[in-house]
């Protein structure tokens, strides 16, 4: 599947899965983007390894 320069992201799914998760999104008050978008940035903060030099912006100590 290509990958394009649009920020949208489609997906087909089972439409059973597609039910029980809009159904509890909408018990939670949460869209699926809402949803999507934390999870997302969830799991790219957990998967990215530190620096072994630590950040540029980090301050240098004496």
């Amino acid at each position: 599947m290509a990958i394009g320069e649009s920020g949208r992201i489609v997906l087909e799914i089972d439409p059973e899965l597609k039910r029980r998760l809009y159904s509890m999104l909408a018990l939670e008050n949460k869209t699926l983007k809402e949803w999507f978008v934390a999870l997302a940035v969830q799991h790219i903060n957990t998967q990215q390894q530190p620096s072994l030099f630590g950040s540029a912006t980090e301050k240098k100590r004496p």
